[in-house]
Parts: C-alpha cells; sequence; structure tokens
C-alpha cells in the first residue's frame, strides 16, 4: 500500500498567527521596492568636471532648435542678433564667443561648414547636449578656453525613421530628417536632411524714421524687409558597426548650404537692402573606433575629414537705404562704405583627431588625444580690381594626456591632464594694413604653449557630494578673429592667443522620497584671463573687430534645483551671477586705464530661468500623452560699452530682458505621432540683445513628428 503524504490544516497560535501575519507584510513590502538607475546626463553631470547635461531625446518632439533650450540652462546665456539664422553669442560663466568650442560627437563642428551651428543643425539627430564648463576633458583635442559643448548623436542599432515638420510666424518653415537602415551583412545606411527658411518678416518697434512733416527723425514701426534665410544640411553616413576588425567604422559625406540676406550690420540704425551672404560647404570624412585596438584594454577613437567650403558675399548695389524701404544713389557699398565687391573667401579644412584610451586597471584609465587643424583662407574679388587676392593658412596642433582614477567604490574620482598647443600663421593679405595690422605681420610665425589641470569629485552621502577643477587653458585665435569674414569684420592678424586660470568648485546631491525626487547644484567660479579677445565696434560703419584686451577678471555663482514627481511634474530653476572685470590698471604708455575695473561690456551678468512640465497619460487612447510646459527667462540690463565712456544717462545700455514662452505636446500610438505647439515671447515684449539688435515679438511654431522603429 503507498504512503500518500497529506496536509493536515491544524489551528495556528496567536503568536504564529501574527508571525505570518507580518511575513506577509514583508512580502509586499518588497515587492514595493524601486531600483532608481541614473541617466547619462545625471552621471556626467555628477562627474570631476563642472559640466551640464541636457536629455535631448525626450523633447525633440517640441523643439524648433537647440539655441531654446541651451540658453536656459545654469550658467549659459545666447544673444541672438534678430531672428531665425542670425548670428548669436554664446557664453559659459562669462567667457564668451569664440572662447566656447563646438563638437558633434567629439569632432569640431566646423566640419560640417563653417555656417553650421546649434541653430540649424537637425534636432532629430541629438541624443543629449554635454555642456563643459572652464575646464575641457582632454580627449575633446580642444584650444578652448571657456568651455565646450558636446552634440551627441543618437546611436540605436535598430532600423528607424524619424521626421518632422513645423511652421511658424514670420513664414518660418523647418525640416528634419534621421533615418537608419541596417542591411542583413551588417552594412549600415543613415541619412540626415535638415531644411530652415524664414523671411524674418517681424515689426520693428522704435526705430528711427524720417518724418516730412515733423522735419526729424521719430520712433516708428516698421517691418524687416531684407532678412530672408536658407539653410540646407545634407548627410550620408555609410558603415558598419561589430565586426571583428572595428566596433565602429563610418564613411560620411555633408553637404550644406546658406542664403542669407543681410538687413543690418551689428548697428541697428544701419539698415542694409540688398546685400547678401551666400555659402556653401562639401565634406567627406571617416571615423573609427575599436575597443583591444592593437592591445588589450586600449581603445582607439580617430577620424579624418576634409571640409570645402566657400562664401560669396556679393554688396554692389548703389543704394542707401532706410527702415522705410527707401533708397537713395550711392557710389559706396552698404556694408562698410566702401568700394563694391562680391568676395570669394575659401576656408579649406583639414581636420586630424586621434584619441587613445588605455584601461590601467577598472580603476585607472590613462587617455592620450591629438588633434590637427589646418585652415585655409583664399581670398579674391569679381569686382574690386583694387583688391589684392592671398592665400593665408592657419594650422594649430592639440595634444593632451590624461590619467583618470575611480576610488573608494567610485565614490571619489580624479583626473590629471597636460596640454599642449601648436599655433603657425602664414598671412599674405596686406589690404586695411592701417586698421588689420597685416603688413607688420606678413611672413610665417610659429607659437607653443603648454597648459595643465586637475579635477575631482567626492561624493559624502547620496545628498551630498563636492567637486572642484582646476585648468590653465590657451586659446589659440580662431581664423574668423584672425582673417575677418570678408562682410562685417575686420582681420586683426596681431592678435594674440588668450590664457587662462580657470578654477570651479561646486556641491551637488539628490534627495528622493517616494515619488518625489529633488537635484539641487551650486558652483563658484574664477577666471583669470590674460589677452582676453574681445569684439569691438566701429560705431561710423557698424564693423566688427576682435582685439585683445589685456587682463580681463571673472567672478561668479550659480545654483540650480531639479523638481521630479512621480515622472509627471518636472520642475527646472537656476540663477546666474557673472562679474567679469577690466583689470589692466595702467596702459602700455604708464597711464591710468579709464576702463580699469568696468565690467565688460556687452555682457550680461546676472540672469535666471524657470520652467515647468506636467504629463498626462491616457487621455484618449491607452498609449497616448499630453506634455504642458511653461518656461520664463529674465536677464538684468548690461551696458553696450564700456561704463566709463560717455555720461551715464547718454550710455547705451541693453534693456532688462522678460521672456515667458508656453508650449503643447500631444503624442499617440506609443509615440509614433506627435504634434506641438510653441509660444515664444508670448506677452509680446519688446526685446533687445547682443549689440542691442532687436528680436522677434511673439512667435507661435507649430510641428508634426513621425517615429517608426
Amino acid at each position: 500500500m503507498a504512503f500518500v503524504p497529506c496536509a493536515l490544516s491544524l489551528p495556528l497560535s496567536a503568536q504564529s498567527q501574527k508571525q505570518r501575519k507580518s511575513q506577509m507584510q514583508d512580502s509586499v513590502a518588497l515587492d514595493n521596492v524601486t531600483v532608481v538607475g541614473k541617466s547619462k546626463t545625471q552621471k556626467l553631470r555628477e562627474g570631476a568636471y563642472s559640466v551640464n547635461a541636457i536629455d535631448v531625446h525626450s523633447m525633440i518632439g517640441s523643439l524648433s532648435n537647440l539655441n531654446n533650450i541651451v540658453d536656459r540652462t545654469a550658467g549659459v546665456k545666447i544673444r541672438e542678433e534678430g531672428g531665425v539664422g542670425s548670428d548669436f553669442d554664446l557664453s559659459i560663466n562669462g567667457m564668451s564667443g569664440n572662447a566656447v568650442r563646438y563638437f558633434l560627437d567629439g569632432v569640431p563642428l566646423d566640419t560640417k561648414g563653417s555656417e553650421v551651428t546649434l541653430a540649424n543643425l537637425p534636432v532629430n539627430l541629438i541624443d543629449h547636449i554635454e555642456i563643459y564648463k572652464g575646464v575641457v576633458p582632454t580627449w575633446l583635442s580642444s584650444d578652448a578656453l571657456g568651455g565646450a559643448i558636446n552634440i551627441v548623436t543618437s546611436r540605436k542599432r535598430t532600423n528607424y525613421l524619424d521626421a518632422s515638420y513645423g511652421m511658424g510666424s514670420y513664414h518660418t518653415h523647418r525640416g528634419d530628417l534621421n533615418a537608419q537602415y541596417v542591411l542583413k551583412n551588417g552594412l549600415t545606411i543613415r541619412p540626415t536632411f535638415g531644411i530652415n527658411y524664414s523671411k524674418n518678416d517681424y515689426m520693428m518697434k522704435d526705430v528711427e524714421v524720417w518724418d516730412e512733416a515733423a522735419g526729424r527723425y521719430l520712433p516708428k514701426e516698421r517691418r524687416r524687409f531684407h532678412d530672408d534665410y536658407l539653410s540646407l544640411l545634407g548627410q550620408l553616413e555609410v558603415g558598419v558597426s561589430d565586426k571583428w576588425w572595428a566596433d565602429d567604422c563610418y564613411v560620411t559625406l555633408s553637404y550644406h548650404k546658406v542664403d542669407k540676406d543681410l538687413q543690418t550690420s551689428q548697428v541697428q540704425s544701419h539698415v542694409i537692402g540688398m546685400a547678401d551672404r551666400r555659402s556653401d560647404a562639401w565634406s567627406v570624412g571617416v571615423n573609427y573606433r575599436k575597443k583591444d585596438f592593437l592591445l588589450k584594454d586600449l581603445t582607439a577613437n580617430m577620424s579624418l575629414s576634409h571640409t570645402w567650403d566657400h562664401v560669396l558675399v556679393t554688396d554692389t548695389a548703389h543704394r542707401k537705404y532706410d527702415w522705410n524701404g527707401d533708397w537713395i544713389r550711392s557710389d559706396r557699398n552698404e556694408i562698410n562704405g566702401r568700394a563694391f565687391s562680391r568676395r570669394h573667401t575659401k576656408r579649406p579644412l583639414t581636420l586630424l583627431k586621434a584619441d587613445l584610451n588605455y584601461q590601467l586597471s577598472e580603476q585607472h584609465l590613462l587617455n592620450l588625444s591629438y588633434s590637427l587643424n589646418r585652415t585655409g583662407n583664399e581670398r579674391w574679388d569679381e569686382v574690386d580690381n583694387a583688391f589684392v587676392p592671398s592665400n593665408d593658412v592657419f594650422v594649430k596642433h592639440v595634444i593632451g594626456l590624461a590619467y583618470n582614477q575611480s576610488l573608494l567604490n567610485n565614490r571619489m574620482q580624479n583626473t590629471f591632464f597636460l596640454k599642449d598647443y601648436v599655433n603657425h600663421l602664414k598671412i599674405e593679405q596686406t589690404d586695411l594694413y592701417f586698421i588689420t595690422g597685416s603688413k607688420a605681420m606678413a611672413g610665417s610665425n610659429t607659437q607653443n604653449s603648454l597648459g595643465g589641470g586637475l579635477g575631482t569629485r567626492f561624493e559624502v552621502a547620496p545628498s551630498l557630494a563636492v567637486k572642484a577643477s582646476y585648468e590653465h587653458s590657451v586659446r589659440l585665435p580662431l581664423a574668423r578673429e584672425l582673417l575677418g569674414n570678408g562682410t562685417t569684420i575686420y582681420a586683426n592678424t596681431a592678435l594674440k592667443p588668450e590664457e587662462s586660470n580657470n578654477l570651479n568648485v561646486g556641491v551637488f546631491g539628490t534627495f528622493r522620497n517616494g515619488l518625489h525626487s529633488l537635484y539641487y547644484e551650486a558652483n563658484g567660479f574664477l577666471r583669470y584671463v590674460d589677452n582676453y579677445i574681445q569684439p569691438t565696434i566701429s560705431d561710423d560703419e557698424g564693423y566688427l573687430q576682435y582685439t585683445n584686451q589685456p587682463a580681463v577678471r571673472i567672478k561668479g555663482l550659480e545654483g540650480e534645483v531639479r523638481y521630479d514627481w512621480n515622472k509627471r511634474l518636472q520642475v527646472v530653476a537656476n540663477m546666474s551671477w557673472q562679474d567679469a572685470r577690466d583689470r589692466q590698471e595702467f596702459k602700455d604708455d604708464g597711464k591710468p586705464s579709464v576702463t580699469f575695473n568696468n565690467h565688460v561690456p556687452n555682457r550680461p551678468w546676472l540672469f535666471a530661468s524657470a520652467e515647468a512640465r506636467y504629463q498626462f497619460t491616457d487621455l484618449l487612447s491607452k498609449d497616448d500623452r499630453l506634455q504642458l510646459g511653461v518656461d520664463y527667462q529674465w536677464v538684468h540690463w548690461f551696458y553696450l560699452s564700456w561704463e566709463a565712456y560717455g555720461l551715464p544717462e547718454t550710455k547705451a545700455r541693453i534693456p532688462e530682458k522678460n521672456l515667458v514662452g508656453a508650449n503643447a505636446t500631444y503624442s499617440w500610438h506609443n509615440n509614433r505621432y506627435s504634434v506641438s505647439l510653441d509660444c515664444q515671447n508670448l506677452l509680446d515684449e519688446t526685446v533687445y540683445d547682443n549689440y542691442k539688435l532687436q528680436k522677434p515679438g511673439r512667435s507661435l511654431f507649430v510641428k508634426f513628428r513621425l517615429l517608426l522603429q
């Protein structure tokens, strides 16, 4: 007879019932445990460098261009000179203009063409943005002085199509496309396309117009009439991934075209009605990445590219315009009142970049980087027979060596690095030598400079960590600064490299309680800059030229808080104070400098921003989402020129700026389709920005996006 076990139901004692109830409660509690992981952008913020990281991928459906979100980050300010396609100046911790370098996946953005910027780069291409402040890692192989912006593109391994089209105020249109197709043999094809167009025919308020009845100039409203902008960018990447000989190997072909009408110079009262700038840039490059390259634990990341960049500026109208659109005959050109011209500038760019990482152990990493940048500057003129053609050459080498370590179970991170900068310049141009200094600098010269620094981060607790970084950095002048741009910028061939000692100190941490999360960060910084390269404007011509300011000192504070509730509500607020002053007490001739201790002009010194987003889900269907957002920006007024010049009541100021924006994005079918509406300058404020040039009033932009994957 087989024995069959059976379960007997026996009454439990009171103590046993309590124990069983407690076990059940523990089991339920375990089911509710939440494991919190850190995103790529959060890990970057918490590293040893002072860095902002912006997740662009989650906001692509509502973005019209990258400037809008970069401008709202702590310590960063973008000042545009007008509407879509206008030139702009970006500052990081008080350092601005060309002191900030731009990269696309670690490669200089210039390789796509000199006219490619944050504003016209296709947003569908981008995953996130890294903004380095003051101290720049060696692997970027850059001579950036004030910081660097690295745009990181999406690198999915699957097939997808991401396309969007938007239209808005002032006859603005924008279309972006990014796709990937992987063949069965592993060959990957990635086409990218972007188009931007705008008439920029927004209303200008309080511009001076001649009034016949009054017999004098009076402030009037007039619409911009010569500010059309067109940008086309096409790119094709072809290559393979995950092969025995390469983790990634891609050949990239790109073309970029810009047609830009010129409405004003850097002075708003100087009206232009027919001059324009046209550019074309072709580029070919190859990128190669491999782990265990030649040696185990050695990773190589290398690129080689060449860019053909051609700019044509046409200024042949026998006319002088006013804001009415009326004109009188003139025997001088529109831009600077000199001879008529069709000025060609070819700037071929060759870039070689190599980055090697050797993993000494799990906690120790050695990095060696090198970059070669060769830029030509061939100039000639079809109309101005007095212009002497020239071909200048600008070459720079940057070598970096870094040692990175992670200690105490990753609670401490340290980095130590050295950089060597070599600058070679060959000058042929001698035109306008009394302004550009080209005759004195003609010929060849080579300069060498050394830099280096360190960074550290220590986590005291999850809610408190401290970090500090320092760099003695050197920035070699750009071709644009040394050689001008052929339109509104004079050359200054006597420019010296900038040198700066940059120090950052900060604290940060995250508090979490259930569905609530609060991240905070506060930073202080110092910048001691010698031979600071500063743009100055000629009042009579509205022409710009870069000059060296012997000594500038910058100090500042910034803070940011980020709150998240249940991944539905996000609130971000930040404030920045940046005090940049001229510290040259005596001029070269021994006389006191009247600008000593003045604020550096045309630079905002106090600003803040805030934004909030709330997300609704499952409104009309199970997988839809509605996100509503609002943002606010405030900038304190600042002087256009040096404080010491002129009477206080007559000095030109860039007025205080208060900007409110709002947006809404609705997506459905698992984010396959989305439509967004964005309103900038909701209250239709009159806003002035860089060089006191007026920006558009209220503008609307609607965008539709299709994502197949």
